[in-house]
């Protein structure tokens, strides 16, 4: 199943993430899914299972999985996250737009979607013992629009104030990417990102001055 945006997410009626903490559904089990928010629809901001140890895995946006309807890339996360000793996984996205197809996504930055996916994710970091685990997963898909890279610098300056460990799986691309994960062996061993701030340097370059980057300006947000 594909999912093809109804509509840009500035007429999706998206929630605030502290609305999207409300449950609304009772369709799974939720001792076993973290979901937000808790039904399907235009957006997602986190899925995963629970447990004390999980690995957070970062993709580009969400595609069409729900609990009990894992996609491949989220069944590849889910069996290298257990082979690497972790009782859990998280999938979290640079991007909270559901597109099956990365040329599906919005062109212009949804600022305030993006504001509510980092407070997401602060939420999640927050759940854990620090430091967490985070796994850098979105391949070269980064490049598919240029308010990705932004969003990427916003991630890790929240991963910052909690510690979080940053890693990587599999071969990176000659430009430096991570590898995504759906090609992945499920005995891929996880990498320190080492050179983060070098590669997030590079984005900086590489997008510095797009015209398509947001609306209203730059991802970065003061309150972020």
């Amino acid at each position: 199943m594909r999912h093809i945006p109804s509509s840009d997410t500035f007429h999706a009626c998206v929630l605030s993430f502290e609305d999207a903490l409300i449950p609304t559904a009772d369709n799974y089990d939720r001792s076993r899914w973290l979901y937000i928010p808790d039904h399907y629809s235009e957006y997602r901001y986190v899925l995963g299972t629970r447990g004390s140890h999980p690995l957070i895995c970062i993709g580009i946006n969400p595609s069409t999985a729900a609990p009990d309807q894992l996609d491949n890339t989220l069944k590849s996360a889910q069996r290298i996250a257990l082979y690497n000793g972790y009782d859990s996984f998280i999938m979290f996205n640079v991007y909270a737009q559901r597109a099956t197809l990365p040329d599906d996504m919005e062109l212009i930055l949804n600022q305030d979607m993006h504001r509510e996916n980092m407070k997401a994710f602060e939420w999640v970091l927050r759940q854990y013992p620090q430091p967490c685990s985070v796994w850098a997963a979105w391949g070269a898909l980064i490049t598919k629009r240029d308010y990705l890279a932004c969003c990427v610098k916003d991630m890790v300056s929240v991963g910052k104030r909690y510690n979080a460990r940053w890693y990587t799986a599999g071969a990176r691309s000659k430009a430096g990417h991570p590898h995504h994960p759906l090609y992945l062996r499920g005995d891929s061993v996880l990498n320190p990102f080492s050179d983060l701030n070098r590669y997030l340097d590079s984005l900086t370059v590489r997008y510095a001055g797009s015209s398509s980057s947001s609306e209203g300006g730059l991802c970065h947000d003061e309150n972020i």
